[in-house]
Protein backbone atom coordinates (compact mmCIF):
# COMPACT_ATOMS: atom_id res chain seq x y z
CA UNK A 1 0.00 0.00 0.00
CA UNK A 2 1.48 3.35 -1.12
CA UNK A 3 1.09 5.28 1.69
CA UNK A 4 4.21 6.18 3.31
CA UNK A 5 5.05 10.20 3.09
CA UNK A 6 8.61 9.45 2.03
CA UNK A 7 11.57 6.77 1.46
CA UNK A 8 14.91 6.80 3.06
CA UNK A 9 17.86 4.76 1.62
CA UNK A 10 20.89 4.33 3.67
CA UNK A 11 20.96 3.49 7.04
CA UNK A 12 23.95 4.05 8.72
CA UNK A 13 24.07 6.74 12.04
CA UNK A 14 23.02 9.66 10.21
CA UNK A 15 20.45 8.16 7.72
CA UNK A 16 18.86 5.90 11.24
CA UNK A 17 18.44 9.26 13.40
CA UNK A 18 16.72 10.89 10.66
CA UNK A 19 14.61 8.21 9.96
CA UNK A 20 13.81 8.16 13.26
CA UNK A 21 13.16 11.76 13.71
CA UNK A 22 10.81 11.49 10.45
CA UNK A 23 8.90 8.95 12.34
CA UNK A 24 8.19 10.52 15.72
CA UNK A 25 7.00 13.63 13.97
CA UNK A 26 4.73 11.45 12.08
CA UNK A 27 5.87 11.03 8.78
CA UNK A 28 5.29 7.51 7.73
CA UNK A 29 9.02 6.55 6.08
CA UNK A 30 9.82 3.42 3.85
CA UNK A 31 13.27 2.57 4.60
CA UNK A 32 15.64 0.64 2.58
CA UNK A 33 19.43 -0.70 3.38
CA UNK A 34 21.71 -2.77 0.84
CA UNK A 35 22.21 -5.45 3.90
CA UNK A 36 18.05 -6.45 4.42
CA UNK A 37 19.46 -7.51 7.79
CA UNK A 38 19.89 -3.87 8.61
CA UNK A 39 16.92 -2.84 7.78
CA UNK A 40 14.65 -5.59 9.72
CA UNK A 41 17.03 -4.95 12.85
CA UNK A 42 16.35 -1.46 12.40
CA UNK A 43 12.67 -1.37 12.41
CA UNK A 44 12.69 -3.88 14.73
CA UNK A 45 14.50 -1.48 17.25
CA UNK A 46 12.40 1.16 16.79
CA UNK A 47 9.87 0.53 19.33
CA UNK A 48 6.84 2.56 19.29
CA UNK A 49 8.20 4.39 16.27
CA UNK A 50 8.04 1.46 14.15
CA UNK A 51 4.31 1.75 13.33
CA UNK A 52 5.65 4.61 11.07
CA UNK A 53 8.36 2.74 9.32
CA UNK A 54 7.97 0.66 6.43
CA UNK A 55 10.78 -2.10 5.83
CA UNK A 56 11.83 -2.61 2.50
CA UNK A 57 14.24 -5.57 0.51
CA UNK A 58 14.45 -3.40 -2.58
CA UNK A 59 14.36 -0.49 -4.46
CA UNK A 60 10.82 -1.77 -6.32
CA UNK A 61 9.52 -2.55 -2.81
CA UNK A 62 10.37 0.78 -1.77
CA UNK A 63 8.88 3.12 -4.52
CA UNK A 64 5.75 0.60 -4.06
CA UNK A 65 5.51 1.83 -0.70
CA UNK A 66 5.70 5.32 -1.50
CA UNK A 67 3.00 8.14 -2.33
CA UNK A 68 2.97 10.00 -5.45
CA UNK A 69 5.09 12.00 -6.31
CA UNK A 70 7.49 10.12 -4.29
CA UNK A 71 10.52 11.85 -2.22
CA UNK A 72 12.95 9.43 -1.48
CA UNK A 73 16.24 10.86 0.24
CA UNK A 74 19.78 9.01 -0.06
CA UNK A 75 21.80 8.75 3.31
CA UNK A 76 24.77 6.87 1.88
CA UNK A 77 28.62 8.03 1.19
CA UNK A 78 28.99 11.44 -1.17
CA UNK A 79 30.52 10.87 -4.59
CA UNK A 80 29.58 7.94 -6.66
CA UNK A 81 27.57 6.10 -4.09
CA UNK A 82 25.68 8.93 -5.07
CA UNK A 83 25.48 8.14 -8.86
CA UNK A 84 24.84 4.50 -8.14
CA UNK A 85 22.00 4.55 -6.07
CA UNK A 86 20.49 7.34 -8.02
CA UNK A 87 20.83 5.24 -11.35
CA UNK A 88 19.05 2.15 -9.78
CA UNK A 89 15.99 4.41 -8.42
CA UNK A 90 16.07 6.18 -11.94
CA UNK A 91 14.49 2.90 -13.16
CA UNK A 92 11.75 2.53 -10.96
CA UNK A 93 10.39 6.10 -10.21
CA UNK A 94 8.75 8.00 -12.34
CA UNK A 95 8.10 11.55 -14.04
CA UNK A 96 8.28 14.09 -11.08
CA UNK A 97 8.97 11.71 -8.41
CA UNK A 98 11.97 13.25 -6.04
CA UNK A 99 15.70 12.36 -5.40
CA UNK A 100 17.07 14.21 -2.50
CA UNK A 101 20.72 13.72 -1.55
CA UNK A 102 20.76 14.49 2.17
CA UNK A 103 24.84 13.62 2.12
CA UNK A 104 27.80 16.36 2.19
CA UNK A 105 28.20 16.45 -1.51
CA UNK A 106 29.62 18.80 -3.58
CA UNK A 107 27.35 21.30 -5.04
CA UNK A 108 28.58 20.89 -8.36
CA UNK A 109 28.14 17.19 -8.78
CA UNK A 110 24.28 18.29 -7.45
CA UNK A 111 24.20 20.87 -10.01
CA UNK A 112 25.36 18.00 -13.04
CA UNK A 113 22.67 15.18 -11.31
CA UNK A 114 20.05 17.71 -11.62
CA UNK A 115 21.22 18.63 -15.26
CA UNK A 116 21.33 14.44 -15.69
CA UNK A 117 17.83 13.82 -14.19
CA UNK A 118 15.39 14.80 -16.91
CA UNK A 119 11.86 13.98 -15.59
CA UNK A 120 13.45 12.96 -11.79
CA UNK A 121 13.98 16.06 -9.89
CA UNK A 122 17.05 16.48 -7.65
CA UNK A 123 17.22 18.05 -4.62
CA UNK A 124 20.29 18.69 -2.48
CA UNK A 125 19.96 19.44 1.22
CA UNK A 126 22.90 20.18 3.46
CA UNK A 127 22.11 18.96 7.29
CA UNK A 128 24.59 19.80 9.66
CA UNK A 129 24.20 18.75 13.36
CA UNK A 130 25.90 15.27 13.20
CA UNK A 131 23.92 12.24 14.68
CA UNK A 132 22.51 13.90 17.65
CA UNK A 133 21.31 16.57 15.51
CA UNK A 134 19.70 14.58 12.77
CA UNK A 135 17.73 12.93 15.73
CA UNK A 136 16.31 15.44 17.45
CA UNK A 137 16.67 18.34 15.17
CA UNK A 138 19.38 19.65 12.68
CA UNK A 139 20.14 22.75 10.80
CA UNK A 140 18.80 21.98 7.11
CA UNK A 141 19.69 23.60 3.87
CA UNK A 142 17.52 22.82 1.05
CA UNK A 143 18.48 23.26 -2.70
CA UNK A 144 16.37 22.09 -5.97
CA UNK A 145 13.48 22.63 -7.76
CA UNK A 146 10.80 24.98 -6.17
CA UNK A 147 8.16 22.34 -6.47
CA UNK A 148 10.30 19.95 -4.66
CA UNK A 149 11.15 22.14 -2.14
CA UNK A 150 7.34 22.42 -1.14
CA UNK A 151 6.80 19.43 -1.75
CA UNK A 152 9.33 18.45 1.29
CA UNK A 153 8.95 21.72 3.28
CA UNK A 154 6.29 20.10 5.42
CA UNK A 155 8.34 17.15 6.38
CA UNK A 156 11.70 19.01 6.63
CA UNK A 157 10.49 21.96 8.64
CA UNK A 158 8.66 19.50 11.07
CA UNK A 159 11.82 17.36 11.35
CA UNK A 160 14.62 20.59 11.55
CA UNK A 161 15.62 22.23 15.35
CA UNK A 162 13.77 24.83 15.82
CA UNK A 163 14.65 28.94 17.83
CA UNK A 164 11.91 30.66 19.22
CA UNK A 165 9.59 28.97 17.50
CA UNK A 166 11.22 29.02 13.95
CA UNK A 167 11.98 25.81 11.77
CA UNK A 168 16.02 25.94 11.32
CA UNK A 169 15.42 24.48 7.76
CA UNK A 170 14.97 26.94 4.59
CA UNK A 171 15.03 27.16 0.86
CA UNK A 172 18.30 28.42 -0.65
CA UNK A 173 17.65 28.26 -4.06
CA UNK A 174 17.93 26.09 -7.66
CA UNK A 175 19.81 22.63 -7.61
CA UNK A 176 23.15 22.74 -5.72
CA UNK A 177 22.34 25.87 -3.80
CA UNK A 178 21.77 23.85 -0.44
CA UNK A 179 25.12 22.00 -0.87
CA UNK A 180 26.80 24.47 -1.40
CA UNK A 181 25.51 26.72 1.69
CA UNK A 182 26.58 23.83 3.81
CA UNK A 183 29.87 23.66 2.39
CA UNK A 184 30.42 27.26 3.47
CA UNK A 185 28.60 26.72 6.97
CA UNK A 186 31.69 23.87 7.21
CA UNK A 187 34.19 26.39 6.18
CA UNK A 188 33.36 28.17 8.84
CA UNK A 189 32.69 25.53 11.30
CA UNK A 190 36.51 24.73 9.85
CA UNK A 191 37.64 28.41 10.62
CA UNK A 192 35.56 28.41 14.20
CA UNK A 193 37.45 25.55 15.44
CA UNK A 194 40.96 26.25 14.24
CA UNK A 195 40.63 29.87 16.15
CA UNK A 196 39.24 28.05 19.37
CA UNK A 197 42.05 25.60 18.94
CA UNK A 198 44.75 28.64 18.49
CA UNK A 199 43.58 30.09 22.15
CA UNK A 200 43.53 26.72 23.78
CA UNK A 201 47.31 26.40 22.60
CA UNK A 202 47.83 29.59 24.16
CA UNK A 203 46.87 29.22 27.05
CA UNK A 204 48.26 25.76 27.17
CA UNK A 205 51.68 26.61 26.20
CA UNK A 206 52.02 30.23 26.53
CA UNK A 207 50.33 30.28 29.87
CA UNK A 208 51.18 26.72 31.11
CA UNK A 209 47.38 26.07 32.04
CA UNK A 210 45.86 22.82 32.83
CA UNK A 211 43.41 21.29 30.36
CA UNK A 212 40.86 21.53 33.59
CA UNK A 213 41.39 25.54 34.26
CA UNK A 214 41.12 25.90 30.26
CA UNK A 215 37.79 23.83 30.14
CA UNK A 216 36.91 26.55 33.14
CA UNK A 217 38.12 29.79 30.57
CA UNK A 218 35.60 27.93 28.45
CA UNK A 219 32.66 27.66 29.93
CA UNK A 220 32.91 30.98 31.44
CA UNK A 221 33.33 32.57 27.57
CA UNK A 222 30.38 31.02 26.97
CA UNK A 223 28.50 33.31 29.44
CA UNK A 224 29.33 35.86 27.46
CA UNK A 225 29.13 37.40 23.38
CA UNK A 226 31.49 33.46 22.29
CA UNK A 227 28.18 31.87 23.59
CA UNK A 228 28.48 28.76 21.08
CA UNK A 229 27.96 25.35 20.70
CA UNK A 230 31.60 25.21 20.10
CA UNK A 231 33.01 27.16 22.54
CA UNK A 232 30.88 24.59 25.18
CA UNK A 233 31.62 21.77 23.58
CA UNK A 234 35.62 23.20 23.61
CA UNK A 235 35.36 23.87 27.37
CA UNK A 236 33.65 20.25 28.32
CA UNK A 237 36.20 18.74 26.22
CA UNK A 238 38.99 20.35 27.99
CA UNK A 239 37.25 19.32 31.17
CA UNK A 240 37.33 15.40 30.30
CA UNK A 241 39.11 12.42 31.89
CA UNK A 242 40.97 9.70 30.07
CA UNK A 243 39.18 6.81 31.76
CA UNK A 244 41.74 4.41 31.03
CA UNK A 245 44.87 6.77 32.40
CA UNK A 246 43.19 9.58 34.69
CA UNK A 247 44.88 11.79 32.48
CA UNK A 248 43.56 14.92 30.72
CA UNK A 249 41.75 14.11 28.02
CA UNK A 250 43.43 16.11 25.53
CA UNK A 251 46.72 15.32 26.66
CA UNK A 252 46.27 11.85 25.37
CA UNK A 253 44.56 13.12 22.23
CA UNK A 254 46.92 13.44 19.24
CA UNK A 255 47.02 16.28 17.69
CA UNK A 256 46.78 15.33 13.75
CA UNK A 257 43.06 16.85 12.75
CA UNK A 258 40.83 14.65 10.07
CA UNK A 259 38.34 16.12 7.43
CA UNK A 260 36.41 14.84 5.25
CA UNK A 261 36.73 18.05 2.28
CA UNK A 262 33.77 20.61 2.53
CA UNK A 263 36.25 22.98 4.33
CA UNK A 264 38.72 22.18 1.51
CA UNK A 265 35.59 22.49 -1.52
CA UNK A 266 34.87 26.27 0.27
CA UNK A 267 38.53 27.42 -0.24
CA UNK A 268 38.76 26.32 -3.78
CA UNK A 269 35.33 27.98 -4.44
CA UNK A 270 36.33 31.19 -3.24
CA UNK A 271 39.29 31.24 -5.49
CA UNK A 272 36.91 31.21 -8.48
CA UNK A 273 34.32 33.45 -6.86
CA UNK A 274 37.26 35.73 -5.95
CA UNK A 275 36.21 35.84 -2.53
CA UNK A 276 38.85 36.59 0.05
CA UNK A 277 38.56 33.74 2.85
CA UNK A 278 41.52 33.62 4.50
CA UNK A 279 40.84 32.32 7.94
CA UNK A 280 38.75 29.53 6.17
CA UNK A 281 41.98 28.80 4.03
CA UNK A 282 44.64 29.27 7.11
CA UNK A 283 41.86 26.71 9.12
CA UNK A 284 42.43 23.83 6.20
CA UNK A 285 45.92 24.48 5.54
CA UNK A 286 46.65 23.84 9.52
CA UNK A 287 44.39 20.68 9.50
CA UNK A 288 47.13 19.55 6.14
CA UNK A 289 49.72 21.01 8.65
CA UNK A 290 48.75 18.90 11.64
CA UNK A 291 48.66 15.62 9.54
CA UNK A 292 52.02 16.05 9.07
CA UNK A 293 53.06 14.75 12.21
CA UNK A 294 56.80 13.09 11.13
CA UNK A 295 57.43 16.15 9.70
CA UNK A 296 56.68 19.09 12.14
CA UNK A 297 58.56 16.62 15.14
CA UNK A 298 61.75 16.90 12.44
CA UNK A 299 61.17 20.67 11.94
CA UNK A 300 61.14 20.72 16.01
CA UNK A 301 64.37 18.50 15.99
CA UNK A 302 65.73 20.99 13.50
CA UNK A 303 64.94 24.78 14.81
CA UNK A 304 63.91 23.77 18.48
CA UNK A 305 60.65 24.10 19.59
CA UNK A 306 58.52 27.07 19.08
CA UNK A 307 56.46 28.55 22.00
CA UNK A 308 57.54 30.22 24.14
CA UNK A 309 55.83 31.54 27.59
CA UNK A 310 53.78 34.93 26.83
CA UNK A 311 52.38 37.94 29.18
CA UNK A 312 49.22 37.31 28.15
CA UNK A 313 45.40 37.29 29.92
CA UNK A 314 42.48 35.92 29.40
CA UNK A 315 40.51 39.31 28.55
CA UNK A 316 42.89 39.53 25.37
CA UNK A 317 42.53 36.19 24.29
CA UNK A 318 38.76 36.45 24.51
CA UNK A 319 38.86 39.50 23.20
CA UNK A 320 41.39 38.07 20.41
CA UNK A 321 38.66 35.05 19.71
CA UNK A 322 35.34 37.61 20.02
CA UNK A 323 37.61 39.86 16.69
CA UNK A 324 38.32 36.61 15.14
CA UNK A 325 35.14 34.68 15.04
CA UNK A 326 33.26 37.95 13.42
CA UNK A 327 35.49 38.59 10.64
CA UNK A 328 35.61 34.73 9.99
CA UNK A 329 31.40 35.01 9.90
CA UNK A 330 32.04 38.04 7.54
CA UNK A 331 34.30 36.18 5.17
CA UNK A 332 31.87 33.21 4.52
CA UNK A 333 28.49 35.47 4.36
CA UNK A 334 30.35 37.38 1.76
CA UNK A 335 31.55 34.28 -0.03
CA UNK A 336 27.87 33.36 0.09
CA UNK A 337 26.81 37.05 -1.57
CA UNK A 338 28.91 36.76 -4.12
CA UNK A 339 27.70 33.00 -5.21
CA UNK A 340 24.25 34.23 -4.89
CA UNK A 341 24.95 36.82 -7.86
CA UNK A 342 27.36 34.63 -9.71
CA UNK A 343 25.11 31.81 -9.73
CA UNK A 344 21.98 33.59 -10.24
CA UNK A 345 20.57 32.07 -6.91
CA UNK A 346 19.35 35.05 -5.59
CA UNK A 347 20.06 33.69 -1.70
CA UNK A 348 17.85 34.66 1.46
CA UNK A 349 21.06 35.66 3.49
CA UNK A 350 19.32 36.74 6.26
CA UNK A 351 17.71 33.70 6.41
CA UNK A 352 20.22 31.72 6.21
CA UNK A 353 21.99 33.14 9.47
CA UNK A 354 18.83 32.40 10.89
CA UNK A 355 19.23 28.71 9.64
CA UNK A 356 22.01 28.27 11.42
CA UNK A 357 20.78 29.71 15.23
CA UNK A 358 20.03 26.36 16.33
CA UNK A 359 20.80 22.81 15.16
CA UNK A 360 24.05 23.49 13.70
CA UNK A 361 27.59 23.18 14.41
CA UNK A 362 28.36 26.76 14.16
CA UNK A 363 25.10 27.90 16.10
CA UNK A 364 25.89 30.53 17.79
CA UNK A 365 24.20 33.80 19.46
CA UNK A 366 25.55 36.27 17.36
CA UNK A 367 24.11 34.95 14.40
CA UNK A 368 21.01 36.07 16.21
CA UNK A 369 22.46 39.45 15.67
CA UNK A 370 23.83 38.44 12.21
CA UNK A 371 20.26 37.73 10.84
CA UNK A 372 19.47 40.98 11.43
CA UNK A 373 22.24 43.24 10.40
CA UNK A 374 21.71 41.05 7.01
CA UNK A 375 18.06 42.07 6.68
CA UNK A 376 19.40 45.80 7.50
CA UNK A 377 21.26 45.53 4.88
CA UNK A 378 22.06 42.27 2.65
CA UNK A 379 25.16 44.23 0.83
CA UNK A 380 27.26 45.51 3.17
CA UNK A 381 29.96 43.33 4.74
CA UNK A 382 29.16 42.00 7.69
CA UNK A 383 31.69 43.81 9.70
CA UNK A 384 30.36 46.76 8.56
CA UNK A 385 27.15 46.58 10.12
CA UNK A 386 26.83 48.69 13.49
CA UNK A 387 26.46 46.35 16.23
CA UNK A 388 29.38 44.42 14.80
CA UNK A 389 31.27 47.51 13.50
CA UNK A 390 31.82 48.27 17.56
CA UNK A 391 32.44 44.85 18.79
CA UNK A 392 35.29 45.25 16.64
CA UNK A 393 36.46 48.18 17.54
CA UNK A 394 36.31 47.24 21.01
CA UNK A 395 37.64 43.89 20.60
CA UNK A 396 40.64 44.50 17.71
CA UNK A 397 43.34 45.76 19.96
CA UNK A 398 43.25 42.81 21.75
CA UNK A 399 43.56 40.52 18.44
CA UNK A 400 46.62 42.77 17.46
CA UNK A 401 48.18 42.23 20.93
CA UNK A 402 47.32 38.72 20.97
CA UNK A 403 49.37 37.98 17.23
CA UNK A 404 51.89 39.94 17.85
CA UNK A 405 52.70 38.78 21.05
CA UNK A 406 52.20 34.99 19.59
CA UNK A 407 53.99 35.74 16.60
CA UNK A 408 56.47 37.29 18.37
CA UNK A 409 57.17 33.95 20.77
CA UNK A 410 56.77 31.47 18.25
CA UNK A 411 53.17 30.72 18.52
CA UNK A 412 51.53 29.25 15.24
CA UNK A 413 48.15 31.48 15.34
CA UNK A 414 47.52 31.46 11.40
CA UNK A 415 43.94 31.43 11.75
CA UNK A 416 44.23 34.34 14.25
CA UNK A 417 46.42 36.16 11.89
CA UNK A 418 44.76 35.92 9.06
CA UNK A 419 41.75 37.75 10.59
CA UNK A 420 44.05 40.62 11.30
CA UNK A 421 45.42 40.85 7.66
CA UNK A 422 41.70 41.06 6.83
CA UNK A 423 40.35 43.31 9.11
CA UNK A 424 43.73 45.85 8.29
CA UNK A 425 43.08 44.87 4.85
CA UNK A 426 39.81 45.97 4.79
CA UNK A 427 40.05 49.40 6.17
CA UNK A 428 43.03 50.47 3.64
CA UNK A 429 41.92 53.39 1.49
CA UNK A 430 45.08 52.64 -0.71
CA UNK A 431 46.80 49.60 -0.59
CA UNK A 432 50.08 48.68 -2.87
CA UNK A 433 48.60 46.76 -5.45
CA UNK A 434 49.73 49.79 -7.66
CA UNK A 435 53.01 48.07 -7.28
CA UNK A 436 51.57 45.04 -8.51
CA UNK A 437 49.80 46.74 -11.28
CA UNK A 438 53.24 48.50 -12.53
CA UNK A 439 54.64 45.02 -12.35
CA UNK A 440 52.31 43.46 -14.40
CA UNK A 441 52.36 46.41 -16.97
CA UNK A 442 56.18 46.29 -17.06
CA UNK A 443 56.60 42.65 -17.67
CA UNK A 444 53.72 41.80 -19.53
CA UNK A 445 51.88 45.09 -20.62
CA UNK A 446 48.66 44.60 -18.82
CA UNK A 447 47.96 48.14 -18.39
CA UNK A 448 46.74 50.10 -15.60
CA UNK A 449 44.31 52.20 -14.26
CA UNK A 450 45.25 56.34 -13.06
CA UNK A 451 43.89 57.92 -10.20
CA UNK A 452 44.20 61.25 -11.72
CA UNK A 453 41.87 60.31 -15.19
CA UNK A 454 39.09 57.58 -16.56
CA UNK A 455 40.04 54.15 -18.39
CA UNK A 456 42.51 51.09 -17.85
CA UNK A 457 44.69 50.36 -20.60
CA UNK A 458 47.91 53.07 -19.47
CA UNK A 459 51.56 52.49 -19.84
CA UNK A 460 54.26 52.86 -17.77
CA UNK A 461 57.30 54.75 -18.90
CA UNK A 462 59.37 51.42 -19.36
CA UNK A 463 57.01 50.32 -22.44
CA UNK A 464 58.62 53.16 -24.91
CA UNK A 465 61.95 51.52 -23.63
CA UNK A 466 61.12 48.71 -25.77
Amino acid sequence: MADADIGLVGLGTMGAMLALNMAEKGHKVAVYNRTLSVTEDFVAGAGELAKNLVACDSYQALAAAIRKPRAIVLMVPAGKPVDAVSADLADVLEAGDMIVDAGNANFHDTNRRADEARDIKVMGIGVSGGAEGARHGPSIMAGGAPEAWERMKPILTDIAASYDGQACATYMGPAGAGHFVKAVHNGIEYADMQIIAEAYGLMRDGMQMKAADIGDVFAGWNNGLLASYLTEISGKVAAATDPESGAPMLDIIQDRAGQKGTGRWTAIEAQHLAAPVGVIEAAVAARNISAAKDVREAGEGLFGAAPEPLTLNLDMIEGALIAGKVICYTQGFEMLRRASTAFEWDMPLPAIAEVWRAGCIIRSDMLNDMASSLRDDPDRLLMFAPYFADILKTHVPALRWVVGASLGAGHPIPALSAALAYFDAMRTGRGTANMIQGQRDFFGEHGFERTDRDGSDFHGPWAAKR
